[in-house]
C-alpha cells in the first residue's frame, strides 16, 4: 500500500486507530515497513493528517506514550504496536506484531501505538509498564509488561515470539546503564520506556564465563575476564558466581603470577567488584594473594591500570579490618605512596592519596602522629600545595575530601593538648611559665631572680606575671587548668616567644607600661584566643564523611596552628589599641577578633601571609562600619510602613526564587553515593526536565559534567512523587549512629518516595547549599512551601535590595511609624477665589 498524500494517511490512521504518534523526523525518504506499507516524506503530511482525525477518544482507547532514546541524535529503528487492527495488505491479521522499519540514514527512535476501537481486557495501570525488549538479530518487541504476571511467565511469552525454547535460560537484563539483570526483586524499579534486553540467565553466564576464565586459550581468557569484571556489579550475577567459587578462579590467577597487562587488570578489577557486595570477607584473603597485590604497588615498573587497581583493593582491605591494616602497613612503606604521590599519573596519585588517608584513619593516635611526622619530612605538604591545590588541572571532588580529611587528621594531634589541663606540680609545664616570663623580663643587664632571696623572689615573679596578663598572678598554672583549650595555649604562648621574640617582648612590655585598666593581659587573651582558633578549625571534631572544604594555607606552612596563632595574637593587640578598650571591654575585643579570624578564613587565603594582609585590612573601623550598616538596616526594615510593602513585595520575590530553585534542578546536579569501605566510583546525577514533569537520573563515571538528559536512563515522573523526608527519617540515614562523623551526612540527606509502592530515590547533597535548592525545589514541584534556610536568606537580600531601591528618593529621611493624621475639614469654604469679576 503506497500512501502519498495527507487524505490516504488520514484513511490509514483512522482504520488502524492511531492513539499516539510523536517524535517523527523532520524529513526522511521513503520508509519500507515488512507489511508493505510506503510512506513519503512525512512531517508536513502527518501534520495535515492528524488535523483530520478525531480529537476526542474513548478512555478504553487511551494508550501511554512511549518515547526511547538510546542517544542524544540518532537511532536506526522504529517500533510500531497494534491489536486487532484488521488486515493489512494480507500480512497483518488479528494478532500483536512488532515490526521493524529501517532507513539507510540513522533517524530518532519513536513510536506508533495503535489499538483497536474494541479495547481490551487490561489490568490496572499501576501493575503495567510499557517496555521495549531487544535481542541481537531480532526484531524488538514492545510489550505491555503485566507486573503481577510471574517473572518466568513474562519471559516464555518473550521467547515465544521469537521462538526460543528454554525460556528458563535466558534472563532480562537493561541495555544501559549498569546493565542489571532483572529479577523479582527489583522488578518494581523498572519505567515506563524502560529498553531492555533478552540475554543468557545470570547463572548459565557465571558458568560460561567460570570455565572461559579457566581456559588455555589467551583471546577467550581475556574476553571471559573482561565480562567477567563488567557483569560482576550485578548483584545477582556476583552471587552466582561467587557459589561456584568463582573467587578462587581469580586468587589462582594473581598467586600464580603468570598473567601481565589486560588479563591482570580484568581480574583484579571482576576481584573488586565481587568483593564490593559483601558476600565474602575481605579477612578471607590469603597471605599469598596479598603479597602479590603489595608488589604490584611496590613494583617501579608496573601497569598503571594494575597499580591503580591495587592501591584500591589495599585501601579497601585497610578500612575492613584490623588485621589486614597492619599487613598493609607493614608492607607497603609509607615511603612508597609518597613516590606514587609524586606520579604524573592523576588516578594513580588520588588511589595513593587514599590508601594514605585510610591508614592514616585506621591507626592508633600514637601511629598516626609517626606517620604524619614522617609525610611532613618528605615534604608532602609542599608538593600538595604547590602540585595539587596550585596544579593548572582542576581538583576534583575526591582529592577534596581526602586534603580535608588530612587537615582534619592533622589538627586532630592537637586535640590531646588541647584537652589536657596544666598540672602545677609538673616541672616541665612550670619551665614553660618560668621562660614566658623570663623572655619578657629578665635582660643581661638585670640580675637573675634566683640571686634573690625566696620572699623576694615570690614576690618579683607575682607582678611579672601579672603584667604578662595572668589572672591567678600568684599561681599561674591556674588559669591553664581550663579545658579546652588547656595546655595548648601554653604551647602557643611558648612558641609566639620563641619564634618572634621581638614582637612578644613589644607586645608585653607595650602593655605593661600603660594603665593597669587599657593593658591587654597578654596571657588572658592568649587563652581565649586559642580556645576561638579551635572552634575556628574544628579540632576535636572527627572529619566528615562528604567534607571537602580544606584551608589551602594549612598546606602552606609548617606549625600552621602555631604560625596562624602568631598573626593573630598581634592582631588582637592591634585591635585592642584601635579599640581603646579597657579590661571591662575584653569580651567585646574578643567578639570582633573572632569575627575578624572567621570572616578572613572564609576567603579562603592561600598563603599565611595573604591572611596576614587580609585580616589585618578588616580592622576595627571596618567592622564598626558592618555593624553599622547591618544595624540601619534592621531599624529601616522594622519601620510599619517598610514592613507593609515587604509583605506586598514577598509573593513576586517568592515567584522568582521558586523559579531560580526549579532552573537549578533543571541543569542537574552530581551526588555521591556513601560507602563504608571506598568513596570512589559511586557518582550518580540527576536533573529535572525543561517542562518540570520528569526527574532523570543515573551513574556516571567521576569527571563527567553536566551530562546531556538523554544519557541518565532512569526516570521518575514528578506526578509520582509522594513524599519529601529529610535527615533522619530517610531510610538511608536510619542505619547510622548518632556519631559526630555521621551529623554532617545527617544534614545533607534526603528522600523521595513514589510510586504506590512506595519505591524510594535516596540523596546526599555535596554541599548543605545544593541540600537547599533540591529540597526548595521538590517541595516546589510537589506544591508545598519552600522552607530551608537558604530560602529564608535569599529573601531577606532580594527584599532588602528591593526596599532600598524604592526608598532611594527617601534616603536620610525619617519613616514614621504612622501614616500622618488626615487635618479636620475647614469650617467653611470662603476662601474660596472668586472668578466671577474676570468671566465679566
Amino acid at each position: 500500500m503506497r500512501i502519498d498524500s495527507a487524505p490516504a494517511l488520514t484513511l490509514c490512521l483512522q482504520t488502524i486507530q492511531v492513539t499516539t504518534c510523536f517524535a517523527l523526523p523532520a524529513s526522511r525518504p521513503p520508509l519500507d515497513l515488512s507489511c508493505v506499507v510506503h510512506f513519503l516524506p512525512l512531517a508536513p503530511l502527518l501534520r495535515s493528517a492528524l488535523s483530520g482525525l478525531t480529537a476526542s477518544r474513548s478512555s478504553s482507547n487511551a494508550t501511554s506514550c512511549f518515547l526511547a532514546k538510546r542517544d542524544e541524535v540518532e537511532e536506526k529503528t522504529l517500533l510500531l504496536r497494534w491489536w486487532d487492527t484488521g488486515e493489512i495488505q494480507g500480512s497483518v491479521r488479528r494478532s500483536r506484531v512488532t515490526c521493524k522499519i529501517s532507513w539507510k540514514t540513522d533517524v530518532p527512535i519513536a513510536l506508533f501505538v495503535f489499538r483497536s476501537s474494541q479495547g481490551e481486557n487490561m489490568p490496572p495501570t499501576k501493575d503495567i509498564v510499557k517496555v521495549a525488549i531487544q535481542m541481537m538479530g531480532a526484531y524488538p518487541q514492545l510489550i505491555d509488561l503485566n507486573q503481577t504476571k510471574p517473572l518466568s511467565s513474562v519471559l516464555k511469552e518473550v521467547c515465544d515470539v521469537w521462538n526460543i525454547n528454554n525460556s528458563e535460560q535466558y534472563a532480562l537484563q537493561y541495555v544501559d546503564g549498569q546493565q542489571t539483570y532483572i529479577t523479582e526483586t527489583n522488578r518494581l524499579e523498572i519505567k515506563n520506556g524502560s529498553i531492555l534486553r533478552l540475554t543468557t540467565a545470570p547463572e548459565q553466564e557465571a558458568q560460561r564465563l567460570f570455565s572461559g576464565a579457566q581456559s588455555s586459550n589467551q583471546d577467550v581468557k581475556r574476553d571471559s575476564l573482561k565480562k567477567l569484571a563488567s557483569l560482576s556489579i550485578d548483584i545477582t550475577f556476583a552471587q552466582e558466581f561467587i557459589s561456584r567459587d568463582g573467587l578462587n578462579i581469580l586468587f589462582q590467577i594473581v598467586e600464580e603470577g603468570n598473567e601481565i597487562g589486560e588479563i591482570l587488570a580484568y581480574t583484579l578489577k571482576a576481584f573488586m567488584e565481587l568483593m564490593e557486595h559483601g558476600f565474602v570477607s575481605w579477612e578471607t584473603l590469603s597471605l599469598t594473594f596479598i603479597g602479590k597485590i603489595v608488589s604490584y604497588v611496590n613494583k617501579n615498573l608496573m601497569d598503571a591500570t594494575v597499580q591503580q587497581l591495587s592501591l584500591a583493593i589495599l585501601e579497601n582491605m585497610v578500612l575492613s579490618s584490623t588485621y589486614l591494616y597492619k599487613v598493609v602497613k607493614n608492607d607497603v612503606t609509607l615511603d612508597r605512596l609518597v613516590t606514587h604521590l609524586h606520579v604524573m599519573n592523576q588516578n594513580i596519585q588520588l588511589k595513593a592519596m587514599a590508601l594514605l588517608i585510610a591508614l592514616l584513619q585506621s591507626a592508633s593516635d600514637a601511629e598516626k602522629k609517626e606517620m604524619i611526622d614522617f609525610l611532613w619530612k618528605k615534604d608532602v605538604r609542599q608538593f600538595v600545595h604547590k602540585k595539587i591545590i596550585h596544579s593548572s588541572e582542576s581538583m576534583g571532588d575526591e582529592m577534596a575530601h581526602y586534603l580535608y580529611v588530612l587537615q582534619s587528621l592533622s589538627l586532630n594531634l592537637l586535640e590531646p593538648r588541647m584537652k589536657t589541663s596544666m598540672d602545677p606540680y609538673n616541672p616541665e609545664q612550670r619551665e614553660f611559665l618560668q621562660t614566658l616570663r623570663q623572655s619578657a623580663f629578665e635582660s643581661e643587664s638585670e640580675p637573675p631572680a634566683s640571686h634573690l632571696n625566696t620572699e623576694r623572689r615570690r614576690s618579683l615573679c607575682s607582678k611579672e606575671f601579672k603584667k604578662l596578663g595572668f589572672t591567678n598572678y600568684s599561681n599561674p598554672s591556674l588559669d591553664l587548668c581550663h579545658t579546652p583549650p588547656g595546655l595548648l595555649a601554653l604551647d602557643n604562648m611558648v612558641y609566639f616567644s620563641n619564634r618572634w621574640p621581638n614582637a612578644y617582648s613589644r607586645f608585653v612590655l607595650e602593655n605593661s607600661s600603660r594603665e593597669d585598666k587599657h593593658e591587654c593581659p597578654f596571657a588572658r587573651s592568649s587563652v581565649r584566643l586559642t580556645l576561638i582558633l579551635c572552634e575556628s578549625l574544628r579540632i576535636g571534631e572527627p572529619p566528615s564523611e562528604t567534607g571537602q572544604n580544606f584551608h589551602p594555607l594549612f598546606f602552606a606552612q609548617d606549625n600552621c596552628f602555631a604560625e596562624l596563632f602568631c598573626i593573630c595574637i598581634q592582631l588582637l593587640n592591634k585591635t585592642w589599641k584601635e579599640m581603646r578598650a579597657t579590661q571591662e571591654d575584653f569580651d567585646k575585643v574578643m567578639q570582633v577578633v573572632r569575627e575578624q579570624i572567621i570572616r578572613t578564613l572564609t576567603s579562603n587565603p592561600t598563603s599565611l601571609e595573604l591572611f596576614r594582609t587580609k585580616v589585618y585590612s578588616l580592622n576595627y573601623s571596618e567592622i564598626l562600619k558592618l555593624r553599622q550598616t547591618e544595624r540601619m538596616h534592621q531599624e529601616e526594615i522594622l519601620a510599619a510602613p517598610v514592613l507593609t510593602l515587604r509583605e506586598k513585595l514577598k509573593p513576586e520575590l517568592l515567584e522568582l526564587i521558586k523559579q531560580q530553585r526549579l532552573n537549578r534542578l533543571c541543569e542537574g546536579t552530581l551526588f555521591r553515593k556513601i560507602s563504608s569501605r571506598r568513596r570512589q566510583d559511586k557518582l550518580w546525577y540527576c536533573r529535572l526536565s525543561p517542562n518540570y514533569k520528569v526527574l532523570h537520573y543515573g551513574d556516571v563515571d567521576d569527571g563527567t559534567e553536566n551530562p546531556p538528559i538523554e544519557s541518565l536512563q532512569e526516570k521518575i515522573p514528578v506526578a509520582d512523587i509522594k513524599a519529601l523526608l529529610i535527615g533522619k527519617d530517610c531510610p538511608h540515614m536510619r542505619e547510622k549512629g548518632a556519631g559526630k562523623q555521621n551529623k554532617d551526612v545527617l544534614e545533607l540527606a534526603f528522600t523521595i518516595t513514589y510510586d504506590l509502592e512506595e519505591c524510594c530515590l535516596n540523596f546526599i547533597a555535596p554541599t548543605r547549599y545544593e541540600f537547599c535548592l533540591w529540597t526548595d525545589g521538590l517541595n516546589v514541584l510537589m506544591g508545598r512551601e519552600m522552607i530551608s534556610e537558604r530560602t529564608r536568606s535569599d529573601l531577606d537580600i532580594l527584599l532588602s535590595m528591593e526596599i532600598k531601591l524604592r526608598l532611594l528618593d527617601l534616603e536620610s529621611i525619617p519613616i514614621p511609624d504612622a501614616p500622618p493624621t488626615i487635618p479636620k475639614p475647614p469650617s467653611n469654604f470662603n476662601f474660596c477665589y472668586d472668578f466671577s469679576h474676570i468671566e465679566q
